[in-house]
């Protein structure tokens, strides 16, 4: 009881402090994938309650996240509607729950950094493109009557709401001081988060616009709406359900698949990045968080919510708010219940603008200069794949840049495999060709341009005495060479030595005795 308390004297200033930063974190990523604002809000209550109990993470925060905002945004418009989406992430969350039971919980340490980089990267630029028109004050979007794209943002700059642009340079103001070293570094401004900071500052005002008569005020449009209900027995009737009504069931498993294997990745990676800051080192059974985190997906499917993965942003605020356990994480998710419950109307005070400028940090902060900058001089194996995925995800698709990006690094990653395995050495004239490693087929390319570049008259020794695999394609390719090598004056000698594996590399007596 003792140790009850003294955590919970840390996790609920904790969890307050998860919970002012949740409300426009949860409604923005909602507006960023299209869907109605309450289902994020669904998302950030049971993420929290539902995944927290069964999780064994001590520290982490789970909900709606900005990297499956693009899913979710692709997901409906190809799916066709919000309840058939809902299906999708309940069968995601059961493809996550076996993945959990087979133990693939090391299923993102697969994939390339430069492809998981690229991967979020596309998923800022889309955020940063779709939220410019809400950010400028065009909220069509927001009703669900067309899409954002690149001609929104023209249509948007052309018809520049006053009182919107002046809501997003007030919040893009206080969500640049919030990250400066100065603000994280005090005692008190570290614990007040940039997104409260801009929503506050935001709505009030907004209300000043309204009070003083200011054609710069915001109509409801341009605001936050969520349902509204008499008592709570009403509640369930403003859910949205899904719809079991299935007409292309291909396309359906294809898009909870991509759910199930974003939200997986993203879970995996962010869970050790969380593990790595927690103060008492504590590590998180991976399978057990993908069961988790599944479980949370099927509910919040089931109840008309977004879906879910462990958010590294809210989890690092967490932590240095000073929580110990996973009470910090439960508790955040009932208080934000209830402000939906109790006042939704507060809520709806929240500009749309606001929420935009949130998800355009943010996606930012996911696709910086210095991010392009920096995998440019690591070389074109980690920064083409990077670039491909991310240009491919915001031109087409998620699943689609994933593919191509991780095809694009098993490509330089194979071509270097293929220049390392046959190596070319020349000193004085005389020239080694060395196996370095297993030979395949696939190395003859290589072998014969080493070959072809040898001059006239100089000797070649070749040593495959320490590859345990050569291709019989490559013994014959050398052969061959031997044969026509006496034509230029070139002596080709063949290493041979007891401990060598393959037979044509072995001496006579080695090859006699086995």
């Amino acid at each position: 009881m003792k140790r009850l308390f003294e955590e919970a004297r840390q996790d609920l200033p904790a969890s307050l402090v998860v919970f002012f930063v949740s409300i426009p974190l949860c409604l923005g990523v909602s507006l960023a994938s299209g869907a109605p604002l309450l289902s994020g809000l669904v998302a950030g209550v049971l993420g929290g309650i539902v995944c927290g109990l069964i999780s064994k993470s001590s520290l982490s925060i789970t909900g709606p996240a900005a990297g499956l905002s693009a899913v979710a945004l692709f997901s409906i418009e190809r799916l066709g509607s919000f309840s058939t989406f809902l299906l999708a992430v309940v069968a995601a969350g059961v493809i996550q729950v076996i993945l959990g039971l087979v133990k693939a919980g090391s299923v993102g340490r697969y994939f390339p950094v430069s492809v998981i980089k690229g991967m979020l990267a596309g998923i800022g630029l889309i955020l940063i493109v779709t939220q410019l028109p809400h950010a400028l004050g065009d909220d069509v979007y927001v009703q669900g009557a067309e899409e954002n794209n690149l001609g929104e943002i023209v249509k948007a700059v052309q018809t520049i709401h006053p009182g919107a642009l002046m809501v997003t340079l007030v919040s893009m103001f206080a969500l640049l001081v919030s990250m400066r070293p100065f603000w994280r570094r005090g005692k008190l401004t570290r614990l007040i988060p940039g997104p409260l900071v801009a929503v506050v500052l935001s709505v009030l005002l907004n209300e000043v616009f309204i009070r003083s008569g200011s054609s710069f005020a915001l109509s409801a449009d341009h605001l936050v709406t969520l349902p509204h209900f008499s008592d709570w027995t009403a509640l369930p009737g403003l859910l949205t359900i899904p719809d079991f009504d299935l007409d292309f069931a291909l396309q359906f498993m294809m898009v909870a698949a991509t759910i199930a294997l974003v939200a997986s990745v993203e879970t995996v990676l962010n869970v050790e990045a969380i593990d790595k800051l927690d103060p008492y080192r504590r590590t998180t059974p991976l399978n057990r968080e993908l069961i988790a985190q599944g479980t949370t997906n099927i509910v919040s499917g089931l109840l008309g919510g977004l879906p879910v993965t462990a958010v590294i942003a809210r989890s690092s605020l967490n932590i240095d708010a000073g929580a110990r356990s996973k009470l910090s994480t439960i508790a955040q998710a009932v208080l934000l219940g209830v402000a939906v419950l109790a006042s939704p109307g507060l809520l709806e005070k929240i500009p749309v603008a606001c929420l935009a400028v949130i998800l355009i940090i943010t996606g930012y902060r996911l696709a910086p200069v210095s991010l392009w900058r920096t995998l440019y001089q690591k070389g074109t194996g980690q920064f083409v794949p990077f670039v491909v995925t991310a240009v491919m995800i915001l031109l087409s698709d998620l699943l689609t840049g994933l593919v191509l990006g991780f095809a694009v690094a098993l490509f330089f990653v194979l071509r270097s495999n293929f220049q390392l395995a046959v190596l070319s050495v020349n000193r004085d004239g005389t020239y080694l060709i060395k196996f370095i490693k297993d030979v395949s087929f696939m190395n003859k390319v290589r072998l014969y341009e080493i070959l072809e570049r040898l001059p006239a008259g100089c000797r070649v020794y070749i040593d495959g005495t320490r590859a345990h695999f050569i291709d019989q394609d490559i013994i014959e390719a050398i052969e061959d060479y031997q044969k026509s090598a006496p034509t230029r004056n070139i002596s080709v000698e063949i290493v041979k030595k007891s401990y060598a594996v393959h037979p044509f590399f072995k001496t006579e007596q080695q090859v006699l005795n086995s």
